[in-house]
């Protein structure tokens, strides 16, 4: 275990002090390289040097995402320690980041801040989108409301994006590579007048991915599963009207055309591995050997329009700033589906037909599934090649309208203030659908009626609203040249309301509600919740030398509850706390995320400012933690959002970075992340386990280069080394299950956990390039070493299994790039 508290302190910060200083005591007179470049941020809406803040912050410079090719969140977080991300595995919409073991909820809010030029972004969908030449990233970690605002849990994600230089600017590339994966960028920027300028950009990229359809039906058989197709178009405008005021103009639409739930099924049923000989049903996730045979074509497509403008104006002093934001993120996919499973529609003539029909062809699907012409006697998974599982689809449509008023005191003197306003407005509709397959690819709607080609079967749809009201203020002293403290506050209120939009209709196949937690009455009542917080931040930084700095802080995090589709709690009840005494606690709303977060460490430059240093220590504790849960049976399937009561998570991080020479640097960092669930009524059972979605630790390794070869050509070199450390996706980790299959089978039936512990993995990324004046020539190589990985582990623990989702492989390509 590790401490961070106690007697440990007062020793950690003496010897923080003693190595710095004995460092500068060992410094050389003699010929060096030149000092690192010192990096300004914005951490704490201020420009500062990083070193200053009292915090731990990894930063992407615009030299760094150049040699890199970041351009989104994913790219971005496998460059920072501490840090996962798990995104676009259901969805492309569907984005968790992890920081130091607190992980965003599939279906609730981010815990994430997504702030970009100083505009915060509140839509999940958002968080991996590409958000424009970017020309800066900074990575906060630990609670972040106070500043940055909205659902800042874990941490924030601050983009700087290019603004329009004095002249006229152009750069683009274009890139190639394997699996027919090619993409490209270009901005144009420059100035309209001496108090005006613009920059347009945009994106696409397109790949068929890594998997494609190895079943046996002629329309979905050799089609990509984990394909993608996207692109952006933006611009931003700059006026400045006077010297003291400037106006920001940005919007992007944009459009993906993907597929959707890359997973296959596992199993972990010992019981019937050891009664049937089949090893396959308790395999362990990181040996699963992925086969996609649906005969649903999946589909993905989201459409992102947003417009902002943001107002400065310089006061005699301060600085008032004003920003509005419109996003508006529609979404939907439609795939096979998990009801085969159960049975739902065994006895309908089509899924009798293909069950039939592939029989007689000699087919078999993977094992441990297998066909049998008789009803009620073959073993399914889901995303299966009959029609027996139904298609699946999900919609999700979101509108925000947000503003920000904030003061903030000029700079220069040792005090600094600032207060605002925020306000926010959120209208979102989800809907989640089973329907029959009659063999006719599904509809792309939510309710399809009785008689169609793809009657719905089950529906939730709901209409959630959500008004958010905040009021924010920071100070900041600097007692003396060497200390300085600061507290930053702000208070949320969010109200939330949610309506059912299902009809009151049967199901065609099973004649029951399509909303099987209906009540009895048929109609679901509207909610309303209300969820306040009020969101410290407290730091201190001490400078023993001008170089050095000591720093600790701690912070309130908080994230709203919400609601689950309504209906959740009944179908728990009945299918799973009645039958199989699953004792789960699910109920149509979930309770709102707090967290306490502590930090101490030290950061600064050596040798003459040619290696950069940096340690923290953590501890958070988080109450009512967020989690995403699945569930499926013979009701068809259900997700859900849980909380687990508290949570204690305690880490370490340090950090290097060394310039060997003039334009060539080594870097490194290692995270340990420590967590335990200390209660958690929603599963009583996994006291004790990790925090969900959380690596044990995660080493970050690498050098950049820049190396002039004449003087017309240069190399440009980029290594990346990333381990990812074992990692848990669920609370239940190694206990046993009690499924649904023992009410059939008893004493078969029980599921246990062990083997869907993610394995470590290594990932490396290469990049080495020609550059001259006005062009360069990069090659390049993700994942270079074609390590099998897996993205995202969903155990559904009353199913018996798992669905597993794959991770990239190896993409070695070319980049061309221009700029004049």
């Amino acid at each position: 275990m590790l401490r961070v508290n106690g007697l440990i302190i007062p020793a950690l910060t003496v010897a923080l002090v003693a190595v710095p200083t004995s460092l500068f005591a060992q410094q050389s007179d003699g010929p060096q390289a030149q000092a690192l470049e010192e990096i300004v941020v914005t951490s704490r809406r201020d420009a500062e040097l990083l070193r200053d803040v009292p915090a731990s912050v990894s930063v992407l410079t615009a030299e760094s995402l150049e040699l890199t090719g970041a351009a989104n969140a994913e790219d971005i977080t496998a460059l920072t320690p501490g840090v996962t991300i798990v995104t676009g595995t259901a969805e492309v919409g569907d984005t968790q980041v992890n920081i130091r073991g607190i992980n965003g909820a599939r279906d609730a809010e981010s815990n994430v801040a997504l702030v970009v030029d100083g505009i915060l972004k509140t839509n999940t969908a958002q968080l991996n989108q590409i958000q424009g030449a970017l020309e800066q990233v900074e990575v906060l970690k630990g609670p972040q409301g106070a500043y940055y605002g909205r659902n800042a849990t874990a941490g924030a994600i601050v983009m700087t994006t290019r603004k329009p230089g004095d002249v006229y600017a152009f750069d683009g590339s274009v890139n190639f590579g394997e699996h027919q994966s090619y993409g490209g960028q270009a901005t144009l920027s420059g100035p309209f007048s001496d108090r005006a300028g613009f920059v347009l950009f945009g994106d696409f990229r397109e790949t068929d991915g890594f998997y494609k359809n190895t079943g046996p039906n002629p329309i979905s058989q050799g089609s990509q599963v984990d394909n993608y197709r996207g692109w952006n178009i933006g611009t931003r405008l700059v006026f400045t009207p006077s010297d003291a005021t400037e106006i920001d103009f940005k919007a992007r639409f944009g459009k993906i055309d993907a597929a959707a739930l890359s997973f296959n099924a596992g199993f972990n049923l010992p019981g019937f591995a050891a009664a049937l000989g089949n090893p396959d049903f308790n395999r362990d996730v990181n040996e699963h050997p992925f086969n996609f045979v649906g005969n649903i074509v999946p589909d993905n497509r989201q459409e992102t329009m947003e417009a902002s403008i943001r107002w400065t104006q310089e006061l005699s002093f301060g600085t008032l700033t004003a920003w509005y934001l419109h996003s508006d993120v529609e979404q939907d996919w439609l795939a096979d589906s998990t009801a085969a499973s159960f049975y739902r529609f065994e006895l309908q003539p089509s899924c009798a037909a293909t069950r039939t029909g592939l029989v007689a062809a000699g087919y078999q699907p993977p094992s441990p599934q297998f066909f049998t012409t008789a009803p009620f006697t073959s073993v399914f998974g889901p995303f299966g090649a009959t029609t027996c599982d139904g298609t699946q689809y999900q919609l999700r449509n979101q509108q925000d309208d947000s503003v920000e008023i904030r003061l903030a005191s000029a700079s220069g003197g040792p005090l600094k203030w600032s207060i605002g306003a925020y306000l926010l407005q959120i209208d979102r509709r989800n809907a989640v659908a089973i329907a029959e397959d009659t063999g006719q690819q599904g509809i792309r709607q939510a309710y399809n009626p009785p008689g169609s080609s793809n009657p719905t079967s089950l529906l939730f749809d709901d209409q959630f609203k959500t008004d958010v009201y905040a009021g924010f203020g920071s100070i900041q002293y600097e007692a003396t040249d060497q200390l300085s403290m600061s507290l930053a506050l702000r208070y949320d209120r969010e109200e939330r309301d949610v309506e059912s939009r299902v009809p009151n209709v049967l199901d065609p196949a099973t004649n029951t509600p399509i909303n099987p937690g209906l009540p009895a009455s048929g109609t679901i009542a509207p909610k309303s919740r209300v969820y306040t917080q009020l969101q410290p931040k407290v730091a201190v930084t001490y400078k023993p030398v001008p170089e050095w700095s000591l720093f600790a802080n701690w912070g309130i995090g908080f994230k709203a509850g919400g609601f689950n589709n309504q209906g959740s709690n009944a179908i728990i009840e009945s299918n799973f706390n009645v039958p199989l005494g699953a004792n789960l606690l699910v109920k149509d709303d979930y309770r709102k995320e707090t967290s306490s977060a502590i930090e101490v460490g030290t950061k600064g430059s050596v040798l003459g400012g040619r290696l950069a240093l940096d340690l923290a220590f953590y501890r958070t504790e988080v109450d009512d933690m967020q989690f995403f849960e699945f569930y499926t049976g013979g009701f068809g399937l259900l997700r859900t959002v849980t909380n687990i009561d508290k949570v204690e998570i305690q880490g370490v991080e340090l950090g290097a970075q060394y310039r060997i020479a003039d334009g060539w640097t080594v870097f490194g960092a290692v995270n340990l992340t420590d967590s335990e669930i200390k209660e958690n009524a929603s599963r009583p059972n996994t006291v004790g386990n990790e925090s969900p979605y959380t690596a044990e630790y995660t080493i970050n390794l690498g050098t950049q280069a820049k190396f002039p070869l004449t003087d017309a050509l240069g190399l440009t070199v980029r290594a990346d080394y990333r381990i990812t450390g074992p990692t848990w996706f669920h609370t239940v980790q190694g206990q046993d299950i009690r499924t649904v299959f023992d009410l059939v089978f008893p004493g078969l039936g029980t599921a246990n956990y062990t083997l869907t512990q993610r394995d470590r993995f290594d990932t490396l990324d290469l990049r080495v390039g020609l550059e001259g004046e006005r062009w360069s020539v990069t090659a390049f190589a993700q994942n270079a070493l074609d390590e099998e990985w897996i993205a995202e582990v969903i155990p559904a623990p009353e199913f018996g299994g798992p669905f597993i989702a794959p991770g990239s492989r190896r993409t070695v390509g070319i980049e061309v790039g221009v700029k004049f």
